[in-house]
């Protein structure tokens, strides 16, 4: 893995390289060819084109050449002389000519001057008009000829060679300096890979990064999220442990009620068994049949709170009475008809509800008061505008228990009953907040419990 990071990182160092020397080719090409703005202006100022525009200046009169008065002033602007010639070279007139400069020029004469330039350094341009030749000199001319001798062959050869070399220069350079750069940038990277394949893995220990450089903070983020995913690995773990009790616990819930029934159905079969017992016997079915479908009821229903699939039919409701009719309904139930209740309310105001989940969601608060709790323990409910709470002086609960109390699948280390499934409390807490209210626990073993519901957010 690490030699496959660095081969592609210098792969892609040599591909930028080759492709910025192709680049810087083709500019300079493209600038040489494009860029005709800047010598046309050149050439336009040089000798030769002044040379060629000067026969616009010329006449011939009597035989002779004659220049011009706009082509004389042109002659003393560019600082020149000019002398004609007739076929043999002889020299028939001149402008500005300076002084000792010969009469008449053999062709080898001006092809030296032409090339060279004359003994005092002047530059010279050949022109023609009909059937003379003149010579324009120019003593102090700011352009030198340079005449070059070109072999296309060679050159292209040349131009071939050098680009090879260059290219191959500038590619070993990079892969040199890729080299060195990958093993301090690669290394890194190839420790990320090592890092993350642990935590896919579920190797969630941490490490200090050694000479990460720019990495440190990914390093960093990397030990943050090992320590979140440990810890969310040890909340599963806790989780499932708590749902596998909470399935042995609703098993053996289960499985009492049925072999309460199924013993009850199997003694019902007796000939001998009177109606009275009899119908004690079906009554017991009935009971603990009923105790089942509580458990599925619940089962079933923390499902959907969980998922989100729990519709509720709203209906604007008083909410001081619908609380203490709830309060009566206790009260009139016969197993808790002697235990001492108290009511108290404020001016309350209306809110929307869904009546029957509710009114299971509150009853279950007000009945772990008082099934987790002696006789003589009071509970006082209180309502004050849209603040509902449930107060019990009886055992509290546990500290460590208090962090879990509406957890599914929990049950608490107060809870004396054996019955029910461990879901009560979170369904309650959920149909609550599906209302879009809270529900606030504060509890002390021994003191008692308070639950705070506030109905509106």
């Amino acid at each position: 893995m690490k030699w496959k990071l660095t081969g592609r990182y210098l792969l892609s160092i040599l591909l930028i390289v080759t492709l910025v020397v192709f680049l810087n080719i083709a500019i300079l090409f493209g600038l040489l060819i494009n860029d005709r703005t800047g010598l046309d202006d050149v050439e336009s100022n040089s000798g030769e084109t002044f040379t060629r525009n000067f026969s616009t200046y010329l006449s011939i009169e009597d035989g002779e050449p004659v220049v011009s008065e706009s082509g004389r002033k042109a002659l003393e602007q560019y600082g020149a002389f000019v002398r004609f010639l007739d076929e043999t070279g002889r020299v028939v007139s001149d402008v500005d000519t300076p002084s000792g400069l010969p009469d008449a020029y053999s062709p080898i004469e001006l092809i030296q001057i032409y090339k060279y330039m004359d003994d005092e350094l002047r530059l010279y341009f050949i022109g023609e008009y009909e059937s003379y030749s003149y010579l324009i000199g120019v003593p102090e001319a700011s352009e030198r000829r340079a005449l070059f001798m070109i072999d296309e062959q060679a050159i292209l050869s040349y131009v071939s060679k050098a680009f090879l070399w260059i290219l191959i220069v500038d590619l070993l350079v990079a892969a040199l300096i890729g080299l060195l750069f990958s093993s301090r940038l690669t290394r890194p990277v190839y420790r990320l890979t090592e890092r993350i394949q642990q935590l896919k893995q579920r190797d969630f220990s941490t490490a200090e990064p050694k000479q990460s450089g720019i990495y440190r903070p990914v390093f960093y983020d990397l030990n943050a999220v090992s320590q979140t995913l440990k810890t969310y690995e040890r909340q599963r773990e806790e989780l499932d442990e708590r749902r596998k009790e909470w399935m042995s616990n609703v098993s053996h819930d289960l499985l009492t009620p049925l072999a309460s029934i199924q013993g009850y159905a199997e003694l019902l079969d007796d000939d001998s068994l009177d109606d009275t017992e009899r119908r004690q016997y079906a009554h017991v079915i009935e009971r603990q049949a009923k105790y089942m479908k509580e458990l599925l009821d619940d089962f079933n229903l923390t499902m959907r709170l969980q998922h989100g699939d729990f519709p509720l039919t709203l209906e604007e409701t008083r909410l001081e009475p619908f609380v203490r009719e709830l309060v009566i309904d206790v009260l009139n139930d016969p197993r808790f008809s002697e235990r001492h209740i108290e009511f108290e309310s404020t001016e309350s105001g209306s809110v929307s509800l869904d009546r029957h989940f509710m009114k299971r969601a509150l009853l279950n608060f007000l009945y772990n008061a008082l099934l987790h709790n002696d006789d003589l323990v009071i509970v006082t409910v209180r309502v004050e505008g849209d603040i509902m709470t449930i107060t019990d002086n009886g055992n509290g609960i546990a500290e460590s228990d208090l962090p879990y109390i509406f957890e599914r699948y929990y049950r608490g280390t107060n809870t004396d009953d054996a019955r029910g499934s461990g879901l009560g409390m979170a369904i309650s807490r959920d149909i609550i907040e599906a209302h879009g209210g809270k529900v606030e626990v504060d509890s002390e073993q021994e003191r008692g419990t308070t639950i705070r519901i506030t109905f509106t957010p």
